[in-house]
């Protein structure tokens, strides 16, 4: 007897092609929505540099080198040009101040030296027998009116006589006219002298003006001559240590030629240069540090030199207080930490060679599982010779890559083997 055979609904190769379906549409659904896209780059983690984001004090300073110099310093120059003839001290002596440290010899400048003195002694005689002259020439006046008045007196006397005898008709006219002329003569004589004399003594006292004008001036001419022909001998400006002072017997020097210099033992001071990108941030009074034998020394800029000079500019700085370390000495190097801020509290991170490809934009932060490691934006502010100052993008505690990115490309994600 035949009977109905009932279709059945889940066939074995039905139930294989759904499957087949659905793992095709979940494989294409992974890729396109699920699939880790990233680039990728297998890493070595004992290779690299790893530090911990923290929240810490932050400074903001830069390192610079300062070189030591003393405090105050006298230089040698030559006033006069010369041959080296006689040396009386040495590089390094202590000398005081007007000690003769060395005598320069010129022979043709000494010859005309000469001739100038000679020259103007003989012009202060003259002006002195001048003067002499002058004084002369007044006594002789005054002489001349002592004669006149004197026979002022005389022809007044016979005048006066001759008068009293014409009253009486006992002498002729003619007598008492002569009298009479002789004594009014004598009288004009002597006005016209003393009108002399007065304009006399105007212009010799004008004269006698002029002539100690000159004198002087030849004196004072005198004195520099002397003055010049004494700075053959090189004396010492000051009192203090000799140094640079580097000379030979027989070396010509010219006129202003450095010769030495005097170091006052008064302290000392560094001089350092700093990039001209920090030329609006440098100021009198800054701070600085510096650490030498263990301990470190305060310092502050006491002057700025504006002039630029191969990217950088100069500044003098003194410590505070002339607290100095001991055993420092002229022309050593010395690393400085010139500061542009206080301690304030910040989020910072380890300096490292990643900063070189990333510019601060960017950085490797580490997962959680401590995997792998993937890129992530990050702003950077300040900095110093230690650390960067993050202002956004990371959170204290998480770890980031420090080292060098050079071999990383593009990679986006690394991940540890």
């Amino acid at each position: 007897m035949d009977r109905i055979i009932e279709k059945k609904t889940w066939t074995t190769r039905k139930v294989v092609t759904i499957i087949a379906i659905t793992s095709f549409i979940t494989l294409v659904f992974y890729l396109i929505f699920l699939r880790d896209n990233t680039s990728k780059l297998y890493v070595d983690r004992n290779q690299l540099t790893i530090a911990t984001v923290k929240q810490d004090k932050f400074q903001e300073f830069i390192p610079i080198d300062g070189i030591v110099f003393p405090k105050t310093t006298f230089y040698i120059d030559a006033i006069q040009g010369g041959v080296v003839e006689a040396i009386f001290a040495e590089d390094g002596d202590m000398v005081t101040k007007g000690d003769t440290l060395l005598k320069l010899l010129n022979t043709a400048m000494e010859l005309s030296y000469m001739e100038q003195e000679t020259r103007m002694l003989a012009e202060m005689n003259n002006l002195q027998n001048t003067k002499l002259s002058l004084e002369q020439n007044k006594f002789l006046r005054q002489k001349e009116i002592v004669d006149l008045q004197y026979r002022i007196d005389a022809t007044k006397r016979d005048f006066e006589r001759k008068k009293s005898l014409y009253k009486k008709e006992v002498i002729s006219d003619m007598d008492f006219e002569d009298a009479e002329r002789e004594f009014n003569f004598t009288l004009k004589q002597l006005q016209i002298s003393l009108e002399l004399q007065k304009l006399d003594s105007i212009s010799r006292e004008a004269q006698k003006r002029d002539i100690e004008t000159s004198l002087e001036r030849m004196r004072e001419n005198m004195k520099l001559l002397r003055k010049n022909i004494n700075n053959a001998y090189v004396k010492a400006p000051a009192t203090g240590k000799l140094s640079s002072f580097n000379l030979e017997i027989g070396q010509t020097k010219s006129v202003g030629e450095h010769l030495g210099q005097i170091d006052l033992l008064n302290g000392f001071r560094l001089e350092a240069r700093i990039d001209e990108r920090y030329v609006s941030r440098v100021f009198d009074g800054q701070e600085a540090q510096f650490s030498y034998a263990g301990k470190n020394y305060d310092l502050h800029i006491d002057k700025i030199y504006t002039d630029v000079s191969n990217g950088s500019f100069k500044v003098d700085l003194f410590f505070n207080n002339d607290i100095e370390p001991k055993g420092i000495k002229r022309g050593q190097t010395v690393q400085i930490r010139l500061t542009f801020s206080g301690e304030t509290d910040a989020l910072i991170i380890k300096r490292g060679s990643f900063f070189q490809e990333t510019g601060g934009s960017w950085i490797f932060v580490l997962d959680e599982s401590g995997d792998f490691a993937y890129k992530r934006p990050i702003r950077i502010n300040r900095q110093n010779t230690n650390y960067y100052e993050i202002n956004e993008g990371l959170q204290p505690g998480e770890m980031v890559i420090i080292s060098s990115y050079n071999n990383f490309g593009n990679k986006e994600k690394l991940i540890f083997k």
